[in-house]
């Protein structure tokens, strides 16, 4: 882009995450607060338009860019607020049972709507680039490749065939991990309170001295290698107990979580890290024999 365009843009897309971070810190179970995300996307969304229509990109690669990184950042934030909304509407009252059964509902229609686009998913997270001309350039748009119909009626100034998909893969996301916390509070709920005889009260006392960060990445792993229990175990419930043993508040770990998914580089840091420092003391050890 020229540095024009690419200022604009830049500066209405650092308002924005700093407007949405707000609210995503705050109760989204509140209509109030998934009301203010729609309106905060859709006039980002718009001041992006009135840009894009009005500045030309200096080179495809720009518009690449734009239409696949930047335009989906903000219209997934757009979708997961609408869907958001009108889930706080329609959500069953009464019983816990009731409630996980709807969000399971919720979570599969997730499933099936990502069954139907596999092929781009794969494409789109293995950061493939040899298709990206014909998905995010406007005016490219290639009748084989695109099955999303709902492209054919968008504004073709500010869409081209793929953008949309990648926006709700991205939205799709940030539900998921919304429910699974959902869940995991109703789970919670229903989980009897340690007793002070639990051998978790022997481990108390025992401080976590990196952070909060790394702990999810230790938990996470813990859980996918199928080390406790045969990888059976919920994530919420490893987490509970570290929480419990370290008297440390993780917060939100489904958003940590997705946080270190979307590392640039060297998303097992902290992994890497342990691993690097074992076979340091161990070398360390050797030489004293």
């Amino acid at each position: 882009m020229s540095q024009n365009i690419e200022s604009q843009i830049e500066k209405v897309l650092i308002t924005f995450r700093k407007e949405i971070h707000k609210i995503e810190e705050s109760d989204l179970s509140e209509s109030e607060n998934s009301s203010l995300g729609i309106q905060i996307s859709r006039n980002c969304l718009q001041q992006l338009r009135l840009i894009v229509r009005d500045t030309p990109f200096q080179s495809v690669q720009d518009e690449i860019n734009f239409f696949k990184e930047q335009k989906p950042h903000v219209y997934a934030r757009l979708k997961f607020f609408v869907t958001l909304h009108k889930n706080i509407l329609e959500k069953p009252k009464g019983s816990i049972t009731r409630k996980r059964k709807y969000i399971d509902e919720q979570l599969e229609k997730i499933e099936r709507r990502r069954k139907s686009n596999l092929d781009f998913e794969k494409y789109y997270l293995q950061k493939e680039t040899k298709l990206d001309k014909y998905y995010f350039v406007r005016g490219k748009d290639s009748l084989e490749l695109i099955s999303d119909t709902s492209h054919y009626y968008t504004d073709p100034e500010f869409s081209t065939s793929h953008d949309n998909m990648v926006a709700q893969i991205i939205a799709s996301d940030l539900l998921i991990n919304h429910y699974n916390f959902e869940l995991d509070y109703l789970r919670r709920k229903e989980l009897q309170p340690f007793s002070d005889d639990s051998p978790i009260k022997a481990l108390e006392g025992l401080s976590w001295s990196a952070s909060k960060t790394d702990l999810v990445e230790l938990i996470y792993a813990l859980q996918a290698s199928g080390a406790i229990e045969g990888g059976n175990a919920e994530i919420k419930r490893i987490a509970t107990i570290c929480e419990k043993i370290f008297s440390i508040d993780l917060g939100n770990f489904y958003r940590t979580y997705l946080e270190i998914r979307e590392r640039k580089m060297d998303r097992t840091s902290f992994l890497n890290n342990m691993k690097s420092s074992l076979n340091k003391k161990m070398e360390d050890d050797d030489s004293k024999y």
